[in-house]
């Protein structure tokens, strides 16, 4: 069997390349380990006394023979060296673990976006912003819907490292182009909460006369006929003098209240150099950083 597998790969049986021999049959039988991936890790090397791999290849460095290839283009000179690239083609080399590894991170936004698109069927809200958690990880399992071979990617860290240290996007243009596609923002999710916050916010103040006391369970709605509640006509007797629903659609489900108590009470967002911009952004749509106890009146959306 392992005969005839080398042979429908082409395998060229000469003396003169023993060396090349040995790291194609390795190649084979650790693909065939491993789902039928080639991505051999850098220090792997052959165990000794496993009968499961050819006996000739074992304690050959195999990682290091990988490494070579890919970089020095070892064993791939001459004129056997057009054949042997099909031959590791045909393994599912990788050439560009550059490459390999941007395509795993936007497979993973990609479904990530499909899922949350999902999420939101039926509801008549749209998935535009790219949000990822920061400790958000791919979960294992065939239940979780996800690829096996995504499973455990470590996204949110790697959507912080894309957006602080230009990884895999630096000097590269069409990478950044795709992510763009997706929804990707080079702006961290704190950046982003705050923008949406202060949008709502700006909102919230114009609709109540420059009042920004929200009440804490206070959550951006959804027009009449998207929450089933009333129709689109319904907007001026919910809103007088608004001819249109004053709030946006990536606004629909904000919950405002929330997100202002807890700027009173922990600081949110005020950390850092900005903070002091912003607290003067709120004081300008007259937030109350001292808001009375008790329950308070019921005041309109």
């Amino acid at each position: 069997d392992r005969v005839q597998e080398l042979n429908s790969l082409g395998f060229v049986w000469e003396r003169l390349q023993p060396e090349y021999n040995l790291v194609l049959s390795a190649l084979m039988t650790y693909s065939s380990l491993n789902n039928g991936s080639a991505m051999v890790q850098s220090k792997f090397v052959v165990p000794f006394g496993d009968d499961v791999w050819p006996k000739a290849t074992w304690g050959l460095p195999l990682g290091k023979c990988v490494h070579r290839i890919r970089v020095r283009g070892d064993y791939l000179n001459g004129q056997n060296a057009m054949a042997r690239r099909r031959q590791l083609d045909g393994l599912g080399f990788v050439w560009d673990v550059h490459e390999l590894a941007f395509l795993s991170t936007y497979r993973a936004l990609k479904h990530f976006c499909k899922l949350e698109r999902a999420k939101l069927m039926g509801t008549g809200r749209e998935y535009r912003i790219l949000r990822v958690p920061q400790k958000f990880v791919v979960p294992s399992g065939v239940e979780s819907g996800w690829p096996e071979d995504l499973w455990g990617l470590q996204l949110g860290a790697k959507c912080t490292a894309i957006r602080q240290k230009e990884l895999y996007v630096k000097d590269n243009p069409e990478r950044r182009r795709a992510l763009e596609e997706l929804g990707f923002q080079w702006s961290g999710n704190a950046t982003l909460g705050w923008l949406e916050v202060i949008h709502a916010a700006a909102i919230y103040s114009r609709l109540h006369g420059r009042n920004l006391d929200v009440p804490a369970k206070f959550v951006v709605p959804a027009p009449p006929h998207v929450s089933g509640h009333g129709e689109d006509n319904d907007v001026a007797s919910i809103y007088p003098g608004e001819t249109e629903w004053p709030w946006p659609e990536h606004l629909w489900g904000l919950t405002l209240g929330q997100r202002l108590k807890d700027i009173r009470l922990k600081g949110a967002y005020l950390k850092g150099d900005s903070a002091n911009s912003r607290r003067a952004q709120l004081d300008a749509l007259g937030f109350n950083w001292t808001p009375k106890r008790g329950r308070r009146k019921r005041t309109s959306p």
